[in-house]
């Protein structure tokens, strides 16, 4: 219990430091780390003013290509949690048969989402960014979404340590009247008060990690444990198959990487990749790229493991042949190659 007020504390002094800057200051910062952020991220497809052909990606993303996030007639009929919540989202797998896709879902696959690669704050700064885009300010107000965390924070600690204190009374009522009877401790008892306690520990932990996700990154310093990849012989074709389309149609690698003159060109050609890459290394990459080259420009997608080894089994399987120099087609911009 003393480890969470002090993890409660080291977080409030945190927001607490963010408050205290000028309005001014924190503005300017947040709209200078929205254009850093997009630049690195969202500049190679929707291009360094959002219009559309103009991001390198652009002309070699298949369809639909990105918006054109200038266009204030059509941008302006989306309020800021809805661009906040294309950022951030998971990712539906578009196959037929796939995900239920409701009305108001975004499931554009070639447009990768950043929940577990950035901070809230940082998809803030970057909707913020991008409404200037379109001659547009944003209205969500961060600062008062801090406070409110806080706030939750707080009122979430000190519910669980009443809780905590109501539930060892009664263990105590109970074990010092179990012992003037001489009998075993009835834990139905104080069943009520373990419970409450129970749910107000959960209660503190959402919130905890609430507050956290809003000035942290998701991923950062999360090492992706080794992966058992090994599949019966008779389920290889059906892996392979599954880890095809969620290649296409749920986590649109194609947007990025290509296979022959099909696909993108910020990540490197993935044709060769069952030469080039083991089965281990794939698998760690895509679970979380930012913990093997923190400033890749390829965000983690929220692959689930079952996720993350049928896409390691289906780029196993690309292996064309190689080509000759002089016919392989140079980049028209820089690509990111694979940290080794």
């Amino acid at each position: 219990m003393k480890a969470a007020r002090l993890y409660v504390m080291g977080v409030l002094g945190v927001l607490i430091g963010v408050w205290a800057m000028s309005a001014g200051g924190c503005a300017n910062e947040q709209q200078q780390k929205g254009h850093e952020l997009y630049g690195h991220y969202c500049s190679h497809c929707h291009g360094e003013s959002g219009r559309q052909n103009e991001g390198f990606n652009w002309s070699s993303m298949p369809d639909p290509k990105p918006k054109d996030l200038t266009n204030k007639s059509e941008m302006s009929t989306l309020k800021d949690v809805d661009i906040f919540n294309t950022i951030s989202r998971d990712m539906k797998d578009t196959s037929e048969g796939g995900d239920v896709i409701g009305d108001d879902d975004f499931a554009v696959p070639t447009m990768p989402t950043f929940k577990y690669t950035l901070s809230e704050d940082e998809i803030w700064a970057i909707v913020g960014y991008v409404r200037g885009l379109h001659g547009m300010k944003m209205e969500f107000k961060v600062e008062e979404r801090k406070k409110e965390l806080a706030a939750a924070l707080l009122t979430a600690q000190g519910n669980f340590d009443q809780a905590t204190k109501t539930y060892e009374a009664a263990e105590k009522q109970a074990s010092e009247e179990a012992e003037k009877k001489n009998v075993e401790v009835d834990d139905a008892v104080y069943a009520k008060e373990m419970a409450v306690m129970v749910q107000a520990k959960k209660d503190l932990d959402a919130a905890q990690a609430a507050s956290n996700n809003l000035v942290t990154r998701p991923g950062k310093g999360v090492s992706v444990a080794r992966p058992d990849l090994t599949v019966k012989p008779e389920q290889v074709a059906k892996m392979v198959e599954l880890g095809h389309r969620l290649y296409e149609n749920k986590y649109g690698c194609n947007g990025c990487h290509s296979l022959g003159a099909e696909g993108g060109k910020v990540g490197p050609a993935l044709d060769r990749a069952g030469f080039r890459l083991n089965g281990t290394w794939i698998y760690r990459w895509l679970k979380n790229p930012q913990a093997m080259k923190p400033e890749t420009r390829m965000p983690a997608l929220g692959l689930s493991d079952a996720d993350a080894k049928a896409v390691t089994m289906y780029l196993g399987t690309l292996r064309a042949p190689a080509q000759p120099d002089a016919l392989i087609d140079k980049p028209v911009a820089p690509v990111e190659k694979p940290a080794s």
